[in-house]
């Protein structure tokens, strides 16, 4: 069971999403305390990390010893990456 932070930059980001995307991101972000056994999770290829897709929005993080550190909440689009 890990423990899941997120970082300034991504409550930032979270902060001017509706409510209902909100809620359903921190629910998906929840899932991520039984790492590894998460579904939709990837590498990311170009930079460290990994991504874990939610609808049109895509979390990235990184794994610390026992802790998911999510870093960014973004929308996909081409730039996302």
């Amino acid at each position: 069971m890990k423990d899941v932070q997120i970082t300034l930059k991504a409550h930032k980001h979270l902060a001017k999403l509706n409510k209902q995307d909100m809620a359903f991101i921190y629910e998906a972000l929840e899932a991520l305390k039984d790492w590894p056994n998460v579904s939709g999770v990837k590498n990311l290829t170009n930079r460290p990390g990994y991504r874990l897709r939610i609808g049109q929005y895509r979390a990235l993080f990184e794994i610390t010893g026992d802790a998911v550190i999510v870093t960014e909440i973004k929308r996909r689009n081409e730039h996302t990456y």
